[in-house]
This record gives structure tokens, sequence and C-alpha cells, in this order.
């Protein structure tokens, strides 16, 4: 397994990290980047003058990883050769399947299901896919035998659109995801927060999928509100200040869930993944410390798991951590570089919300305000 890396900002155009030679014979090829630069197909076409042969995954960002160090309006190239590995890439419009996440998920699954295939890494628009319903369509579909890791694909802070695309320039609306096939492979992942809880449990009386109509019998909208108190007039992009934990039920792991839009009318927030009706809630704020050791968590998981040194490693972080970190951003990028050493190449990407297992299960969910790590080497 060889990788080599490269990027680009508007000031300086291209700049080569790393050259391995691998122009002709890399098979993957991940292109993470603002959606000012995606935006301009010169830039995809340069890429693939670039990497000829290889299959193209990209998907807009708020705000990329290079390594260590955290960028804005760039683009950043990670090509991978694969020397013992089969890979297959797909992809799927949400339209195609009339808005239904669920449905596109599980027809992404069954194009990549085989005997041999070890490991699903996805990259999905983060505002028009539904990321829990998109997380249970390939875990059904793939009955919960493989691991399923990847994210939403983000626009800065802005949440107007988000782009994503496989071999061509990125656009709305699309699933695109590449699977991994044979023994050879060995895949790491973890995910870990670091949010402090506070404020009442709450139960949620009125939900439909992704969107919270009401808490505790009470409109969602006003009482999140109540607590933001000077930041409402800042919504939604306040409420990644402020997530909800959730719990399906007493026995569940929590999950995070980010705000995406909210509703004036009816008084609502839409999230970006499910908020199940009778599920508790209770809003969280940042701990600077627990989010940088969050990370440095999330590292050590996916180095367990991989159970050797990795060779590349995908970062996914939540929008959320880069507005709360703000001038500390990069520590937590430098707590992952401190625990997998300095041999894989690291790349990733600030999004809408992360997919990965939990560490007691293959099944994955989708997650916010979370690194989110995934390792690869070839045996």
């Amino acid at each position: 397994m060889k990788t080599e890396q490269r990027n680009w900002t508007a000031n300086k155009g291209w700049h080569e990290a790393t050259n391995k030679g691998l122009n002709g014979s890399a098979n993957l090829v991940t292109v993470f980047g603002s959606r000012a630069a995606l935006s301009d197909p010169a830039r995809f076409n340069e890429i693939k003058a670039f990497y000829p042969n290889a299959q193209i995954l990209s998907g807009t960002t708020s705000g990329e990883i290079f390594n260590d160090t955290v960028y804005d309006d760039s683009i950043v190239v990670s090509a991978v050769e694969f020397e013992k590995t089969k890979i297959k890439t797909v992809k799927a419009t949400i339209n195609e399947y009339n808005g239904d996440s669920y449905a596109t998920g599980a027809a992404i699954a069954n194009q990549l299901k085989a005997a041999d295939l070890k490991h699903v890494f996805v990259l999905s628009d983060g505002l028009k896919v539904n990321g829990s319903e998109l997380s249970r369509g390939l875990n059904d579909a793939l009955e919960n035998k493989v691991t399923v890791t990847g994210g939403l694909a983000g626009d800065a802070a802005k949440f107007e659109k988000t782009l994503v695309g496989l071999n061509d320039s990125p656009s709305e609306g699309n699933i695109v995801a590449v699977g991994f096939y044979g023994d050879a492979l060995k895949v790491g992942f973890g995910s870990v927060g670091g949010w402090d809880v506070f404020g009442v449990e709450r139960h949620v009386t009125k939900s439909v999928g992704n969107v919270l109509y009401e808490l505790d019998g009470q409109p969602a909208l006003d009482l999140y509100k109540m607590y933001l108190g000077d930041k409402a007039k800042d919504l939604p992009g306040s409420a990644l200040l402020f997530p909800l934990g959730m719990k399906v039920n007493e026995d569940a792991e929590s999950l995070v869930r980010t705000v995406l839009a909210v509703n004036e009318e009816d008084k609502s927030m839409t999230f970006a993944g499910d908020i199940p009706q009778g599920a508790t809630v209770r809003l969280m704020k940042a701990n600077f410390d627990k989010l940088i050791d969050g990370a440095g968590n999330a590292a050590e998981n996916s180095y367990q798991s991989l159970g050797s040194e990795s060779d590349f490693a995908i970062l996914i972080s939540c929008v959320g951590r880069k507005l709360v970190l703000d001038q500390r951003i990069e520590e937590e990028v430098e707590a992952v570089r401190d625990i997998l050493g300095n041999t894989p190449s690291i790349t990733g990407f600030y999004s809408y919300g992360e997919i990965s297992p939990l560490m007691s299960t293959v099944k994955c969910e989708l997650h916010n305000q979370t690194m989110t790590i995934t390792t690869f080497t070839e045996a």
C-alpha cells in the first residue's frame, strides 16, 4: 500500500507534499475541499490528469485536514495504491430514490455486497440526506456484517449546499461509496466526542424522522432558544456550539445530534440524524480539553481496532468542534498524530456528520460533534 498527497490553494496553486510516483498506479483518490474551490471544474480536470486511472471521490468541507494542519478554502488530495486489495465504487443520487435516504443506503450496499467485502467508506451530501436513515439502510442491506465509516459533506458554517462527486465534478444530492475487498486489508476505526451535558433531561414528545417538534410537550425551538439566550439570534449556526445528547432508551449508548435548520413557523428543528419520539435529550456544551482528549481517544481506538500501525488515515471531525476550538483546532489533529505516529498519511475534513460503528458493534451510526477516524493498512 502506497500513498502520496498534494494540496491546492488559490494563492499558490498545487503543492506536491509527497511523490511516490503513483500517477499511473493509484487506484483510489480522495479529494476534500471548500465549496468554492471544488465548484470550479478545472480543479477536477487537473486531479484527473494527475491520476488518470484512479477512482476519484470528492466532497465539500467545513475545513480541510492535511496531515497535522487544518486549512480553509483549499483542496487536499490523497492518492492510494492498494497492492493487494480490490476496490469498487458506486454513486447514487437522493432524487433517484424520491428523497428516501434509507432506500439510497440500501441500494448502495446492495451494489457493493460480495462474500469478500471487508469495509465500506461512504461520503454523502450533508444537507439533502438523513444520515441516520442512510446508515440504517447500509446496515440492513449489509446485514451488520461489514464495517462502514464515512461522513456528510460540509459547507463551512453556511448550511447552503454541499457537493459530492465520483469521477466527475461534485454536485448536490449525491452519495458515493467505495467497497474494499479481500483479506489483505486491515481497517481500524474510532469515534469519540468530548462534550459536557448540562440542563435538565427532556423527553421527545413529537418528532418525525430528523425533525423535532416538541420536548416535554412544548415547542422545541422555543425551549432551545431559552437555553441559548443572546446566541439564539445567530441560529442555526450558533446551534453548532450547543448540540443535543440523545439516548433512544435507558440502555442505549448516547449519541450527539447537531441542528441543521430551524423553522420559525412551526417551531421545529431539523437535525443531521433522527430524533426518535420517546428518546431523551440533554443540551451539551464544549469542554476544550475534553474535545482534544476525545480526538486522541478516537485515534487510540482506531489504532487498537487495527492492531498495528496504519499507512493511511481519514479524519472526519464536526464543524461544531472547529468553531468551538477555533485557534486551538490543530491541537485535536496533533493529538491524533501523536497516537498514530509519523507513518500514516493523514487526510480528512470538517463535516456535517460522521458515520462509524460504536466500538461495541459492527453496526454503523450517524454521529455529530465527534472526531471519527478510519485507518488502513495492508497485510
